[in-house]
C-alpha cells in the first residue's frame, strides 16, 4: 500500500513525506504470535529499502481468541 497524500505539515520539511507505505503484520495462534517479531524481523531484511518510521502495536482478545496486531509505517528509498 502506497498513500499518495498522507503529509504531516509540521513534521515534515520542504514537502517531505512523514511515510510511503505501510505493512500491517497480525497473529492470533500463539505460535504464531511468539514469532511475530522474528517474522518482521525477516521482512526488514527481506526489504532493506524499507526505513521504520513509526508503528503501532494493538493486542485485543475475547474469551477464545487473542490477536496480536503490528502495524509498521515506513518509508522507501527511491530506487
Amino acid at each position: 500500500m502506497k498513500p499518495g497524500g498522507w503529509w504531516a505539515p509540521e513534521e515534515a520539511s520542504m514537502g517531505e513525506r512523514m511515510f510511503t507505505g505501510v505493512k500491517v503484520f497480525s497473529a492470533t495462534r500463539a505460535k504464531d504470535r511468539e514469532e511475530l517479531g522474528e517474522t518482521i524481523t525477516r521482512w526488514l531484511a527481506e526489504n532493506p529499502r524499507i526505513h521504520p518510521v513509526d508503528r503501532v502495536v494493538v493486542q485485543s482478545s475475547d474469551r477464545e481468541f487473542h490477536c496480536l496486531t503490528i502495524t509498521i509505517f515506513y518509508r522507501e528509498e527511491a530506487a
